[in-house]
């Protein structure tokens, strides 16, 4: 399997001089899904925690509802990348293969672009209440994260994705070169651990963008925390689906674009 970092030679030029060295980079390798068989979508992905991911990306695209969907999970090194052979139980793979043979039956062109609009435009499910948190707490969780991103500390070229809770701090984190997936193998691994997002926040890396908001919706997530800004098209999905949206997390506070009901109280001065 490859590894998920490779060093490679380089040379610096700074204002000193030049020099010849080595650097750490992430790896970037095609990762195909297949549901019973039947390709499904190719992701460009950090080689690691593939299992995760492959129950993560089942849940937030809306391929099965729950993990019990699932049979097993295999994971198959071809020569030009990894393909995630996902075997469906039964029931769940005549849903899934019923929806396919259906998409199936449009005609080409209308379907392509149709297929593609409905998918990016799919209403996320509504969130429940979750918890009311101080923003204090909201930096805890974002700080919390950092620490924590080993691959990022290696390369400086990879996104995060945790799920935060107050009882029990940063339950789980991921990493990944691409933003969408490093939050799809967080839904995996909190799915494969039985927990759930719904009593705390997930944090982000990245930008918030809508596929963001849809995906953490999937899981239940009620709180998105990111440390970059949101597309104007996920603060609405976000309003849509009662989720409270909270980006900009900087050291010195954050902004809430969505929902502040579920934040309540001042940011002491001394958080750094």
């Amino acid at each position: 399997m490859p590894r998920p970092v490779v060093r490679v030679p380089r040379s610096s030029w700074r204002a000193t001089g030049t020099a010849e060295s080595e650097r750490a980079i992430p790896e970037e390798t095609a990762i195909a899904f297949t549901f019973n068989t039947a390709s499904y979508a190719v992701m460009m992905a950090s080689p690691q925690d593939l299992e995760d991911f492959a129950v993560g990306f089942a849940l937030t695209e809306g391929v099965v509802s729950s993990l019990d969907a699932i049979d097993t999970i295999e994971v198959v090194e071809e020569e030009i990348g990894i393909e995630l052979r996902v075997w469906l139980k039964a029931k769940d793979a005549a849903e899934f293969l019923g929806r396919r043979r259906k998409m199936a039956g449009l005609p080409a062109a209308a379907c392509a672009g149709w297929e593609s609009l409905i998918e990016a435009m799919r209403p996320p499910p509504e969130v429940g209440d979750g918890q009311v948190l101080t923003p204090d707490q909201i930096m805890t969780a974002v700080n919390s994260l950092f620490p924590q991103q080993a691959l990022n500390r290696e390369t400086r070229a990879v996104h995060a994705a945790g799920f935060w809770d107050p009882a029990r701090g940063l339950v789980a984190v991921r990493e990944d070169v691409g933003r969408h997936n490093s939050l799809d193998k967080l839904a995996g691994a909190l799915a494969r651990d039985g927990s759930t997002a719904e009593q705390g926040l997930v944090v982000l890396t990245s930008r918030v963008s809508v596929e963001m908001v849809q995906k953490s919706a999937a899981i239940g997530a009620p709180i998105i925390a990111a440390v970059s800004a949101p597309t104007a098209l996920a603060v609405r999905m976000a309003d849509a689906c009662g989720m409270t949206l909270v980006a900009i997390a900087r050291k010195d506070g954050f902004e809430v674009f969505t929902h502040p009901r579920r934040i309540k109280g001042t940011l002491e001065s001394h958080v750094a």
